[in-house]
């Protein structure tokens, strides 16, 4: 085996973050192998969502590296929170999920067929057949956040990132999502989800970063 494919999905070096040159989060260290699971906990303003951002590209390190081992940047798929998705805005779930395969056919190329077959999977896989043509603004919050989780799969990246993936959700939606998760992992896709129900990083992670503005 190459020392590539040893290398680990990424790697933090004395990362420090912020904005307007204040820093957030200070001198991040540590790797993330592929495949793992990894949650990020701590408190509310810790620099959980910052750490997120900066790793899907949204935020300029202040100093530090980070490091992607064989993997291009762009190799990450990003579930924001749900309260950052505009849910006013006229789209429907089949072409929501369709905008995951942007990067691949480009901005105003019309999907080909085997991506709309790859979009039609992705929301039987999350069980939302029969929505497709609802907007989103009718969807309840486990809906929407099945409609997230369909994109990502139509991402299909190596690096997942998730910013509160189960707030306010009901039961039968995150078993659902927690079991889609446990085969990314096991298809050697690295995940890293900012949580804050602990129930579920005992449940789902087997590594976890607190942070309180640094590594704890």
């Amino acid at each position: 085996m190459s020392a590539a494919a040893n290398a680990p999905a990424i790697r933090l070096v004395n990362l420090t973050l912020g904005y307007d040159r204040r820093p957030a989060v200070h001198h991040l260290e540590g790797e993330i192998a592929p495949g793992e699971g990894l949650a990020v906990c701590g408190p509310n303003g810790a620099g959980k969502s910052t750490l997120l951002k900066a790793l899907v590209g949204l935020l300029t390190p202040l100093g530090g590296k980070i490091h992607f081992g064989g993997l291009s940047p762009r190799a990450v798929a990003y579930l924001p929170q749900i309260v950052d998705i505009d849910r006013a805005f006229p789209i429907n779930v089949r072409d929501f999920v369709a905008v995951g395969a942007l990067a691949r056919v480009g901005l105003f190329r019309a999907l080909n067929a085997a991506e709309q077959v790859r979009v039609g999977a992705a929301i039987e896989t999350v069980g939302l057949v029969g929505f497709e043509s609802r907007t989103l603004e009718t969807l309840s919050g486990g809906q929407m956040q099945r409609a997230l989780f369909a994109r990502l799969i139509v991402q299909d990246q190596p690096v997942i990132l998730l910013d509160e993936p189960f707030g306010a959700i009901d039961a039968a939606t995150i078993d659902d999502l927690l079991a889609l998760i446990a085969r990314w992992r096991a298809e050697g896709r690295t995940v890293v989800a900012v949580l804050h129900e602990l129930d579920i990083v005992r449940r789902a992670f087997p590594r976890t970063l607190l942070l309180a503005r640094e590594c704890i």
